[in-house]
């Protein structure tokens, strides 16, 4: 009984997630959750007691799967290198994973007094950065917050437009902002080796 209970809450999750990402926090229904889940009202709310209930469920699960995603990316010993494998990854999450473009839509819809996915990848992003200054992989004049607000705002893009596909255009894109960051072998400005997968 149990195991049934779990795998209905499970389903029904995994059903709000699809319905939040697609028609966001008004405009999902309860009704077309339980209908993807193929179960019904009555275990639905059994398991969330309320519709602002179950977002709430929906936000800390692709939170929580973002997050591991990011701790299972690991520190390389290039920097640089790694800042593309960790934005490649974020685009990624961000189009394929339905509990986390629900959380998306949802903090689109409702921004105020919830904790943003950002607050997840900023520290990350920033982890990195600070490797990298600390490694005197930075160019000269650059700074580590500098290069921090320029590449949140070209994550948050990164993930709006998604990372399924090659796109050689993003991937030119990637190599001129990190040409611009990266300090060469003797301290001068120089290319990033493309180690890791493109966006």
């Amino acid at each position: 009984m149990q195991e049934r209970a779990a795998r209905t809450r499970q389903a029904v999750l995994e059903a709000a997630a699809d319905e939040f990402a697609e028609r966001g926090y008004e405009g999902a229904s309860l009704q077309q959750v339980v209908g993807r889940a193929a179960t019904s009202i009555g275990a639905l709310t059994f398991h969330f007691r309320t519709k602002t209930a179950l977002a709430e469920e929906v936000r800390r699960t692709g939170r929580a799967r973002f997050g591991r995603c990011l701790a299972d990316l690991g520190a390389t010993a290039d920097p640089l290198r790694e800042l593309r494998t960790l934005i490649g990854a974020l685009a990624r999450m961000a189009h394929e994973d339905p509990f986390v473009r629900a959380v998306r839509r949802l903090e689109a819809d409702h921004p105020e007094g919830v904790p943003l996915l950002a607050e997840t990848w900023l520290p990350a992003l920033r982890g990195v950065l600070d490797r990298a200054h600390s490694a005197q992989r930075l160019r000269p004049g650059v700074s580590a917050e500098a290069a921090l607000a320029l590449l949140a705002h070209l994550v948050e893009g990164a993930m709006a437009a998604g990372g399924t596909v090659r796109d050689p255009v993003q991937d030119a894109v990637w190599d001129v902002v990190l040409h611009g960051l990266a300090v060469g072998p003797a301290g001068r400005a120089g290319p990033v080796e493309r180690g890791a997968e493109p966006l």
